[in-house]
C-alpha cells in the first residue's frame, strides 16, 4: 500500500492558468497554507508535478 504525502499551497490561484486551477482544486486545495494529506500514487504524483511552483511536498 503506499505511504500518505502531505501537500500544502504556497502560492496563490490568481493569475494562473485555468488548468492549474483544476489541478490544485482536485487535490483539496482550495486557500493559501491549507494542507491535504493524499496517498503517494502515480497519478497524485503527476498532479503535483504539474503544479510544483505552488505548491510544498512532504513525504
Amino acid at each position: 500500500m503506499p505511504g500518505m504525502i502531505k501537500i500544502t499551497l504556497i502560492r496563490s490561484m490568481n493569475g494562473k492558468p485555468e488548468k492549474h486551477r483544476k489541478v490544485l482544486r482536485g487535490m483539496g486545495l482550495t486557500k493559501m497554507n491549507r494542507t491535504v494529506e493524499l496517498e503517494d500514487t502515480p497519478s497524485i504524483r503527476g498532479m503535483i508535478n504539474k503544479v510544483t511552483h505552488m505548491v510544498k511536498v512532504e513525504v
